[in-house]
C-alpha cells in the first residue's frame, strides 16, 4: 500500500486505511441530512478529465489488478488525495475484474459508476461508503449475482427511505442510443440492462427503479432496448415507487401514515 506522505491518513472500520480526501465531497444536490421541501433534483454534471493524474494512475491499478487476478481491489489506497479528487467515474475497464471478490471505494469523490461494473461477476463485497456525490447506481449492479454483501451511504441516494429525496426526471424518450445519457459523461451505452442485447443505435427506454443489491436499496437506473424489458424489471421492496418509473417531482413516493415529511 502506498499513501500521500504529506497527507492525513483516515481509519476506517472496513479494516482499510486509505488517506483523508483532501477535497469536500459533499454536495448541494439535496440536504443529506434532513428532509425538505425541495421538489427537483440533477444529475451531476462534471466531466472526467482523461489526461488528470488520478485518472491515469487509475486506469494503470486497474490494468495491474485484471493482470494478476487479485480478489481484493482498493484503488484509492493507492492514490494521493489530489488524485482521488480527479476520479469522479471508474473506466469500463473494470469489466476486466472477473476475479475482484472485494471492491473497496471507501471516500471516494465519484458522481456515477459505469454499467460495466456487471460484469464483475466474482464481485462479493461491494464498500462505497462515504461517496457523498454517488446518488444512483447502473442497474448493471445487478448482474453481480455473487454479491452479498454491501456498505453505501444511504442518505445520499435518490429515493432513500430516510429522507425521500426526489429523483431526477428522465424524459419521455425512447431515445436513439447515441442520445440518451441522463448521467452527463458516462460514456456511450453500449447493452441493454435488462437482456445485455447489443443497443446498435436503436431506442433506449430510460426509467428508475430501486431494488436491494446486496445489504441495501439502491436507486438504479435502467437503458431499456425495449418495453418488454422494462416491464420484465422485478418488483421494487415494500416502502418504494412500485413500479419502474420516470421521476422527477410528479412522483409521489411512499411514506407512514404519521410520516409528515414534505415531498
Amino acid at each position: 500500500m502506498t499513501t500521500d506522505p504529506g497527507g492525513p491518513v483516515l481509519r476506517n472500520r472496513f479494516g482499510a486505511d486509505v488517506p483523508a480526501p483532501a477535497d469536500d465531497r459533499t454536495c448541494r444536490c439535496f440536504d443529506q441530512y434532513r428532509v425538505s421541501r425541495r421538489r427537483k433534483v440533477r444529475f451531476h454534471t462534471e466531466l472526467q478529465d482523461t489526461s488528470a493524474p488520478g485518472w491515469l494512475h487509475l486506469l494503470a491499478l486497474v490494468e495491474e489488478a485484471a493482470a494478476d487476478g487479485r480478489e481484493e481491489f482498493h484503488p484509492l489506497r493507492e492514490l494521493s488525495p489530489a488524485e482521488r479528487a480527479e476520479v469522479i467515474t471508474l473506466p469500463p475497464s473494470i469489466a476486466r475484474l472477473t476475479a475482484v471478490r472485494t471492491f473497496n471505494l471507501y471516500g471516494s469523490a465519484l458522481v456515477r459508476i459505469p454499467p460495466e461494473i456487471g460484469a464483475m461477476t466474482a464481485l462479493e463485497e461491494f464498500t462505497p461508503y462515504t461517496s457523498y456525490r454517488l446518488h444512483w447506481y447502473p442497474y448493471e449492479l445487478t448482474r453481480c449475482r455473487n454479491l452479498r454483501r454491501s456498505t453505501v451511504s444511504t442518505r445520499a441516494l435518490f429515493g432513500n427511505e430516510n429522507i425521500r429525496p426526489p429523483f431526477p426526471a428522465l424524459d419521455g424518450g425512447p431515445h436513439p442510443a447515441g442520445a440518451a445519457d441522463p448521467g452527463v459523461g458516462g460514456g456511450a451505452l453500449r447493452t441493454c440492462s435488462v437482456c445485455d442485447r447489443a443497443l446498435d443505435g436503436g431506442a433506449v427506454h430510460q426509467v428508475w427503479i430501486s431494488l436491494r443489491v446486496a445489504t441495501d436499496v439502491l436507486p438504479l437506473l435502467v437503458n431499456a432496448c425495449s418495453a418488454a424489458c422494462v416491464a420484465a424489471l422485478p418488483a421494487p421492496p415494500e416502502g418504494y415507487p412500485a413500479t419502474p418509473h420516470r421521476g422527477g417531482p410528479e412522483l409521489v413516493q411512499p411514506v407512514a401514515e404519521d410520516d409528515e415529511r414534505y415531498w
